[in-house]
């Protein structure tokens, strides 16, 4: 899926004009970009989240040299799914129509005697 795409579901079905859903498109991502690069982490529930990592900086070797390079800290952004995504995710093809999709039916063993 395209950001072109995201933009035309919008137009399609809340009925705005295409520059209006542009717009909101580019504010949404914007607002994501700062709050990362912020250092903030970001939750969209029944999506996932998306959590800003720092990386220590080290000393790296050149494989072919052998020479010590040092690496610079750095700021990476991982991205972990939410049960609820993740669960559609993996559902077998035929069970994407619908159902609960709770697992395999079995109840919880219990705990503690």
């Amino acid at each position: 899926m395209l950001k072109s795409d995201l933009i035309n579901i919008l137009v399609v079905k809340r009925g705005v004009t295409q520059k209006q859903a542009e717009a909101t498109i580019e504010n949404i991502f914007e607002s994501m970009k700062t709050a990362l690069c912020k250092g903030e982490n970001i939750e969209i529930r029944g999506l996932g989240a998306f959590h800003v990592k720092h990386y220590e900086g080290y000393q790296g070797r050149n494989p072919k040299t052998g020479e010590v390079i040092p690496v610079k800290p750095k700021r990476g952004i991982l991205f972990r799914t939410g049960k609820e995504l993740r669960d559609r995710v993996n559902r077998p093809e035929d069970d994407q129509g619908g159902g609960s999709g709770t697992g395999s039916g079995t109840p919880p063993a219990a705990s503690g005697t």
